[in-house]
């Protein structure tokens, strides 16, 4: 029997941030964070602080119906001292979108973007999504 290695982390040299991003769709319209600002801005900052993230502010905006629609979505953002969370709904699609970044500079902060993307794509409770991670670097610095 040979020992199982511990799975590679995400951070590589060289990686300054893990930006996460999931699209959700068949996301129910009735939901409370898809129309409540309230409700959503609640939820963010609960699920930043339950995955060890830092918040330093936070905006969040709920939209008037457009013609001939009965409800609106919400769009809001908190800013994290590792970097931002972003999420937009639209719920006369049922669809929302979320953006997790986190800088890994001085910590990888990682996993604690993953647990915070995956907290809020559970509370949606979407029917479809698509997720990505893009690891950032900057160009190395030189002296010009």
């Amino acid at each position: 029997m040979t020992a199982m290695s511990a799975p590679t982390p995400i951070r590589q040299q060289g990686t300054q941030g893990t930006h996460l991003t999931a699209d959700l769709a068949g996301c129910k319209p009735t939901h409370p964070w898809m129309t409540q600002t309230e409700a959503l801005r609640q939820a963010c900052i609960q699920a930043v602080a339950d995955a060890g993230l830092q918040a330093v502010g936070e905006r969040f905006h709920g939209f008037e119906p457009a013609q001939g629609h009965q409800v609106a979505g919400v769009t809001g953002v908190v800013l994290l001292a590792e970097s931002h969370l972003a999420v937009h709904t639209w719920p006369e699609l049922g669809v929302v979108t979320l953006d997790v970044f986190v800088c890994n500079l001085l910590s990888d902060n990682a996993e604690r973007a993953q647990g915070l993307l995956d907290t809020l794509v559970a509370g949606f409770e979407p029917t479809r999504q698509s997720r990505h991670t893009l690891l950032r670097a900057l160009p190395e610095a030189r002296n010009t």
